[in-house]
């Protein structure tokens, strides 16, 4: 018995042994591979063109390029009534940042000028206006071009709320009011963007495309080449396994992508003064999830096609559209119709574009940041996983 004993236990101290020389020489070959892999993306110029300079690229043309806000509107101000009342009713517009107002007295003139394209809209005051204004009656017409309907409703708001404010100071001096705002005074408040700029909503959403191009786009582009030259069927008759493979293109381009990401909050916090109201550490964490869900699904686009130009067409179809689309990035995915709401409710780009704008304008709002890393997480873990079964020793 106590030989017995003594022959189990040393079998079970040479197969722990074993074990531990395995993962050692696992260790070693990963540590090679990426070794190589960092070499290979460093000497070559497009990896770092891509991973580098895109994100400045498209942070500067998104941020400054791309915006909801309408300014310097084209506005024709027809003055019928030229008495000093009348023009104080739209001094607002004048003095507004959204419009460049362009004063007329014949209606006529101002509707060719709205055919022509030349204003986008116009604001018109009647000859009787000031008799009407003392009456207690009075009207401004706003004609608008409806043609771009989100500007026609932005257009529409800042006129009223030009003639709003002027309606409030006549209100404060006892004065009759004019009947196109009515009689109910508003007060305003803006909660998390304050500056009422959209770019502080776009940079957030910005961040998840540059991720998403640099995990998916770049990794399947990198593996999809090495599938076309054969150099993974040479590493694969030596005893590195297609895990250990994987891992060691995950790493560099993680680092790649961390890159991308610093690049991305500087320019945010530097270029467009977005507010960071949320933990950069929780930001980081949630990102860092996300990237593995990038680089998960660029590799298990070039493990399924092998060639660089459908791994590039499937990596834009698969990840950057939906990514820019049906992320709620730039839509408000709650007016699209359900079949849509349910594409976007499976995309993990929605839950890091939600994450991002919650962490980035709202603060550590917790309920929301644990339920979408958790969704990454999860999304991570499967598609690694995927990608993994996908790329076979043959």
């Amino acid at each position: 018995m106590g030989g017995d004993g003594g022959d189990i236990l040393e079998t079970v101290l040479d197969g722990g042994q074993a074990c531990g020389a395995r993962r050692r020489a696992s260790l070693r070959r990963i540590r090679a591979l990426v070794v190589k892999e960092s070499r290979q993306l460093v000497r070559d110029k497009s990896n770092v063109l891509v991973g580098m300079f895109l994100p400045l690229l498209l942070i500067l043309i998104f941020g400054y390029g791309l915006s909801f806000d309408v300014r310097n509107m084209p506005v024709a101000v027809v003055l019928e009534d030229t008495s000093p009342t009348a023009t104080d009713a739209v001094a607002g517009l004048y003095l507004s940042p959204y419009f460049s107002p362009l004063t007329l007295t014949n209606m006529a003139n101002a509707e060719q000028l709205m055919r022509d394209g030349e204003v986008d809209g116009i604001v018109r005051l009647g000859p009787d206006f000031s008799r009407r204004l003392a009456a207690g009656d009075a009207s401004i017409q706003i004609i608008v071009n409806g043609v771009d309907a989100n500007q026609a409703r932005v257009m529409q708001a800042y006129a009223q709320g030009a003639v709003a404010q002027w309606n409030v100071r006549r209100r404060a001096a006892g004065e009759p009011l004019v009947s196109m705002v009515g009689s109910v005074t508003l007060q305003e408040r803006i909660w998390f963007n304050e500056a009422n700029s959209s770019t502080w909503f776009l940079v957030p959403g910005l961040i998840v495309l540059i991720m998403t191009l640099i995990g998916a786009l770049l990794t399947a582009l990198v593996m999809a080449r090495e599938w076309e030259r054969g150099t993974l069927e040479a590493l694969f008759v030596t005893p590195v396994r297609a895990g250990e493979v994987l891992i060691s293109k995950i790493i560099p381009y993680f680092g790649v992508g961390l890159v991308g990401l610093a690049l991305c909050l500087l320019a945010a916090r530097l270029l467009f003064e977005v507010p960071i109201r949320g933990s950069l550490l929780v930001i980081l964490f949630c990102s860092m999830l996300y990237l593995l869900v990038s680089l998960g699904v660029g590799l298990l686009i070039s493990a399924a096609v092998k060639n660089q130009f459908l791994a590039a067409q499937m990596a834009v179809l698969v990840s950057f559209l939906p990514a820019l689309m049906l992320s709620g990035f730039i839509f408000d995915m709650r007016s699209v119709p359900f079949a849509v709401r349910a594409v976007s409710s499976v995309l993990p780009a929605t839950y890091y574009v939600e994450a991002l704008q919650t962490l980035f304008l709202a603060g550590n709002v917790w309920p929301l940041i644990l339920k979408d890393c958790a969704v990454l997480a999860f999304a991570a873990a499967a598609l690694l996983a995927l990608a993994k079964a996908r790329t076979r020793k043959e």
